[in-house]
């Protein structure tokens, strides 16, 4: 549902930083409008409210989810409660984009889609690469053969956090872990362009209390036997470069999570270099990914399917599973650590 000019009705669910990059992004979009925030406390989403000029301000998640001036829900919570907070904006019957990872595991991302079929609503995980410009450049470069048969992929995402127990990152509770914040990215990357993953071997190197991960890399195979080379980290800055390579040349793209450039290289000729700025931070593309499938009756985009999403939580249980590594599915009580 759009109201009478096609516009989305948005409402936010946390108010932690990624809810303040995505409404960054919702200001450069035409077809968004933001009616309500929702957050665990009314001083919370009285504050955001104020900050980005959001008429309605939920001191509950539930209050949001039961806005009958709410279309879609944007999940900025934690990423150990997209579950529970996604069911209740979907059984509440509204379309819902989610940010990544979906959900802590490949059983929980099963129930979250079944949820959106029972309720016919729209349901998507937020992995905004896939919607920026130069990741659809690249996408048909490699679709049109200027690499030729693509064999190779490698792709790494690295900060250089202090290590804080308590912080998201490092805290078992909160999800944490570079595989499921930064590694999903190459994952993503690498079942974009190579189809189905089969997961050849993975190692990782534990946090100081040994309860997550700070470094996993990551050997797989596509589906048409291209191999891919995948590397995580939240306590050492990596270069952030991910290569597509094939037999006739490779494109390299800087900082590829948010990438604005790409370079095409081939034998015999200059490189060439492709600019793609956003028009905004980049989470306009898939807020307007969302409101086209809405419009278009869709209940998921074609290009970040729930197949999709429930094969991406599977690598990922199948790359902790090797190393022994285990969530709770019910983490207890959200610590001090800032909201999100």
């Amino acid at each position: 549902m759009t109201d009478e000019n096609g516009v989305l009705r948005w409402g936010v669910l946390g108010t932690g930083g990624i809810a303040h990059s995505f409404m960054e992004g919702l200001r450069a979009t035409p077809t968004a409008r933001v009616t309500a925030v929702g957050s665990r406390t009314p001083d919370r989403a009285r504050e955001f409210a104020s900050a980005w000029g959001v008429p309605r301000a939920h001191g509950s998640y539930a209050d949001l989810a039961a806005d009958a001036d709410v279309d879609a829900v944007y999940v900025a919570s934690p990423h150990p409660w997209h579950h529970e907070h996604t069911l209740l904006c979907l059984n509440a019957g509204r379309h819902v984009l989610v940010e990544k990872p979906m959900a802590m595991n490949a059983f929980q991302v099963a129930e979250m889609t079944r949820a959106a079929r029972d309720n016919g609503v729209f349901l998507m995980e937020a992995m905004w690469t896939r919607y920026q410009p130069v990741h659809r450049l690249v996408r048909d470069l490699v679709a049109d053969g200027a690499l030729g048969e693509l064999t190779h992929l490698s792709a790494d995402f690295g900060v250089s956090a202090p290590y804080d127990p308590d912080h998201r990152l490092f805290n078992a509770d909160l999800g944490g872990g570079a595989l499921l914040d930064l590694g999903i990215y190459p994952l993503s990357l690498a079942s974009w362009y190579l189809g189905e993953l089969t997961v050849v071997g993975a190692v990782r190197r534990l946090s100081p209390d040994n309860m997550v991960d700070v470094h996993t890399a990551m050997l797989v195979r596509g589906e048409q036997g291209a191999t891919a080379h995948l590397t995580c980290a939240s306590l050492t800055a990596l270069p952030g470069t991910a290569v597509l390579a094939g037999t006739r040349g490779r494109v390299e793209i800087p900082l590829f999570w948010a990438a604005t450039e790409a370079v095409l290289y081939r034998e015999g000729r200059e490189p060439e270099t492709f600019h793609r700025p956003f028009r905004a931070n980049g989470y306009e593309y898939e807020a307007e990914e969302v409101a086209r499938c809405v419009g278009a009756g869709l209940s998921q985009s074609p290009d970040m399917t729930w197949d999709e999403s429930l094969r991406l939580a599977s690598l990922m249980d199948r790359v902790r599973d090797m190393g022994g590594l285990v969530y709770s599915s019910y983490p207890r009580a959200l610590r001090p650590s800032g909201p999100r």
